[in-house]
């Protein structure tokens, strides 16, 4: 390719690239399907005992269609760099077909096209979502009997929560980082762009979920939107879409496992997610999944807002619920293999190309081809596991080492040790609640 010829091909991917991050811009999937806290105040008014009535601004894709049109006219997918093109341009319309059916069923039918579903294979693995969940409750209903006398942690108000995540992202992204921002109505307890963090006022926060917050929304979904908004040729990759949901949650939750601030009750969680909008597709309605929720957490408000990520955007009645709660623990499990199988095949180059953007596990190879090109930009910031990859690379190894054993065979052996090992009684003191 002579040097005329390869500044036309940069120019036609910059334009393209243009185009879809102009399709991409007004498609605020979460903003557009948030409930007011109305809705909430009005089904505890009536006792939990009526369907919630909720009403959706409208939305017209038409705009959103003719920029993808015209951009997939300068695509040709036969290469890496294209077929990246391309599948931005086709989440991109799922989230705009999305938008415009809110609460009705075909909101569902592009909904599980954009996230998937629980019972939908992962990609090059059989298992489902619903599957990674069982397995989950299985393995948490095995420690239930376990007393590792752990004291009820404390509880802090968002304000107070705000003041660690300021300091920690101040300290990380300087004159970058985002404004912590109390809200009184928010879709989630906190929500992260790259300007702002924002945390629901009435939310009520561990010491742990404050850590989690600033590893999950701050160095991840923070960093990767200031990143993305960098990449002056690549615009796309500063705008997150239904297509890059699955990676960006999935680093996110692998950013709690590196910060070691996630939680049995936070995996406990996401299962029981996917649980429900399991329930909501075989026909569950609004109230049938409170009650679960009600069941599984004793928490009437917990319960509630479980329950409206599920049916946020779709049907009330059951039926067509809103997926993308699906993409948790597949996200987790497929950010795994993929930073496994970075350090495997000798590229650790690969990795910092993670936090480049909004992005796809599988966008890596034509984001190295563009990166080649000169076209996409090494981030300027990286979570502090990656700035630092000794824990990372130690848990690699003892991943890689411990899947070589068979460990139900070795943990059943094990057991027959403490079959008739006495009981040792702990007083205060030994334990260390005293210290």
């Amino acid at each position: 390719m002579t040097s005329l010829e390869e500044e036309k091909e940069q120019e036609r991917i910059r334009s393209v690239a243009q185009l879809l991050q102009k399709a991409a811009k007004p498609l605020r999937i979460l903003k557009a399907i948030a409930w007011s806290n109305q809705v909430k105040v009005d089904f505890f008014a009536k006792n939990a005992q009526e369907l919630p009535i909720v009403t959706y601004p409208s939305f017209d894709p038409q705009p959103t269609i003719d920029l993808l049109r015209e951009a997939k006219r300068n695509i040709y997918p036969n290469s890496n760099i294209d077929l990246w093109l391309e599948r931005q341009a086709n989440c991109i319309e799922y989230g705009a077909q999305m938008l415009a059916n809110v609460g009705t069923p075909t909101f569902f039918s592009y909904s599980r096209q954009a996230y998937g579903e629980p019972t939908a294979p992962l990609r090059y693995d059989p298992k489902t979502p619903l599957e990674l969940a069982q397995s989950i409750r299985d393995n948490i209903e095995k420690l239930d009997h376990i007393n590792m006398n752990i004291p009820s942690p404390a509880i802090y108000s968002a304000e107070e929560i705000a003041v660690d995540i300021s300091k920690a992202v101040k300290a990380h992204f300087g004159e970058d980082a985002p404004e912590v921002v109390i809200m009184d109505e928010l879709s989630a307890n906190a929500l992260a762009t790259s300007k702002e963090i924002r945390l629901r006022k009435d939310a009520k926060f561990t010491d742990k979920d404050g850590v989690q917050l600033i590893n999950h929304e701050g160095f991840i979904h923070v960093l990767t939107s200031i990143n993305g908004k960098q990449q002056t040729d690549l615009p796309i990759l500063g705008e997150g879409h239904v297509g890059t949901t699955r990676t960006q949650e999935g680093l996110a939750v692998f950013a709690e496992v590196m910060s070691g601030t996630i939680e049995l009750n936070r995996f406990q969680r996401l299962a029981d997610r996917v649980f429900a909008i399991q329930m909501a597709i075989e026909g569950a309605d609004f109230l049938e999944v409170y009650r679960y929720f009600l069941e599984r957490t004793g928490q009437e408000d917990q319960a509630f807002e479980n329950t409206r990520r599920v049916f946020r955007g779709g049907v009330i009645t059951g039926g067509a619920p809103f997926t993308k709660d699906v993409v948790y623990l597949f996200g987790l499990l497929q950010v795994s293999g993929v930073i496994r199988a970075i350090f495997s095949a000798g590229r650790a180059d690969c990795l910092q190309l993670l936090f480049c953007g909004k992005l796809d596990c599988f966008d890596l190879p034509a984001l190295a081809e563009l990166t080649a090109l000169g076209l996409c930009k090494l981030p300027q910031y990286l979570p502090p596991w990656v700035m630092d990859p000794r824990y990372l690379l130690a848990l690699l190894t003892y991943s890689n080492f411990i899947s070589q054993i068979d460990l139900e065979s070795t943990t059943e052996m094990a057991k027959r040790f403490f079959v008739d090992t006495p009981i040792i009684e702990f007083n205060e003191e030994i334990n260390g609640t005293n210290t």
